[in-house]
């Protein structure tokens, strides 16, 4: 069965960085768009990130443009968040989720995804 499995979260302070590992497993992988939602206590479930199988495309959710970078390496089956210049606003359990072949606009849509993981905690403090 399909398999999505986050590492790499973990407690830092405002202004560090953090590097979130999904590694995937029973799915065509390198057919998939793959991306990040974060869920905050009390909040929905927020879009992140996304990238399309080829890497021609990417998205970002407003918030995180220009701190967080989406990446993938198909031969691994893993897609990667680096996160730069942490703030306490960015504490939240984060998801990976894997969708089939999206439009961009559809990119940041949570119901376009049908695979997700389990979650990794980030806590980010001031």
């Amino acid at each position: 069965q399909v398999q999505l499995l986050e590492s790499g979260g973990g407690v830092v302070h405002t202004g560090e960085s953090l590097r979130l590992t999904c590694t995937a497993s029973g799915l065509n992988f390198n057919r998939r768009t793959m991306s990040w939602f974060r869920q905050a206590p009390g909040k929905e479930r927020e879009f992140v990130a996304a990238m399309r199988f080829s890497g021609d495309s990417t998205a970002y959710g407003d918030s995180v443009k220009g701190r967080f970078t989406i990446s993938r390496d198909n031969e691994k089956t893993t897609v990667y968040l680096q996160m730069n210049s942490l703030k306490p606003e960015d504490t939240a359990v984060y998801y990976c989720a894997g969708g089939p072949h999206l439009i961009i606009s559809r990119m940041r849509d949570r119901s376009a995804y049908n695979d997700w993981g389990q979650g990794t905690q980030v806590t980010v403090s001031s």
